[in-house]
C-alpha cells in the first residue's frame, strides 16, 4: 500500500510540474512599454490584445513578404535606411549577432524595414546586403509604401515608443530600437540596436521564446 501511495504521489508531482509552464518574458501592450507579466497561458489572449498588424512588402530578393510569412514564428524587427551614416550601419552590424545565432532557423525571422522606401528599392536593398555580406535566407530587408511602413512601425511595433505613436508619415522615422515579437505576434522585448550588449540579451531572449514554444506554452 505504501509503495502504491509513493507511485501515485510521484505521478501527481510530475503532472503538476508539467502543468506549471513558466512564461519568463513580459508582454507589451502599449507604446509606453509598460511590462505585463503573466503567469497563466490562458490569460494572455484576454490581457494582451495588441498584436502586429498586417503588411505586404518586397524584400531584397524581390520576394513578397507579408504577415503570413511570420505567422507562428518568432521575429525581430528594426527600421533603417541604406544611406544612413549614423546609427544604421552600427545596427546592421550588431544585428549580425542575431543572424549568426539563428541563420537558417525556421522558427526565427529578421525584418529590417527601410524608412526611405522611395530610395531603397529592391535593387538598392540587394546591393546593401551584398556590401554588408548578408546572405541569410531569413533576414529580409523590406521596402514598400512609406505610409504603410511608418504606420506599421509606430502603431504596431511601437518603434518610437509613446512619443511617436501619434505621428504620421510626414514626420521622419528614425530609431535605434529593435523589437522582439513572439509566434503569436505579441511584443516581448525592446532593445537598443546600437549596443552589442543589448543584442546579446536579445539573442538570449529569442532562445527563451523558443523554449516557450518547445514547452507548448503557445
Amino acid at each position: 500500500m505504501m509503495r502504491l501511495f509513493k507511485v501515485i504521489f510521484i505521478i501527481a508531482l510530475i503532472t503538476s510540474c508539467q502543468q506549471q509552464k513558466n512564461i519568463e518574458l513580459p508582454f507589451y501592450n502599449t507604446p509606453d512599454f509598460t511590462p505585463i507579466f503573466i503567469d497563466q497561458e490562458k490569460e494572455v489572449s484576454e490581457i494582451v490584445t495588441h498584436q502586429i498588424g498586417s503588411f505586404s512588402m518586397s524584400d531584397q530578393n524581390n520576394h513578397k513578404v507579408t504577415e503570413a510569412d511570420i505567422k507562428g514564428k518568432i521575429h525581430v524587427a528594426n527600421f533603417i535606411f541604406t544611406s544612413c551614416g549614423s546609427i544604421c550601419p552600427i545596427m546592421t552590424e550588431n544585428m549580425k549577432i542575431i543572424d549568426a545565432g539563428f541563420s537558417g532557423d525556421p522558427q526565427v525571422e529578421i525584418l529590417s524595414f527601410s524608412v526611405t522606401p522611395w530610395i531603397d528599392n529592391v535593387e538598392v536593398l540587394k546591393e546593401y546586403t551584398l556590401k554588408n555580406n548578408i546572405k541569410s535566407d531569413n533576414w529580409h530587408f523590406l521596402t514598400g509604401k512609406k505610409s504603410e511602413i511608418y504606420d506599421l512601425a509606430r502603431k504596431s511595433y511601437f518603434a518610437e515608443e509613446d512619443i511617436g505613436f501619434t505621428k504620421d508619415s510626414t514626420e521622419f522615422l528614425h530609431t535605434e530600437h529593435v523589437i522582439l515579437v513572439d509566434a503569436t505576434q505579441r511584443i516581448r522585448g525592446i532593445y537598443n540596436g546600437t549596443l552589442k550588449l543589448d543584442m546579446k540579451q536579445l539573442s538570449e531572449d529569442i532562445q527563451t521564446l523558443k523554449d516557450e514554444r518547445d514547452s507548448n506554452i503557445f
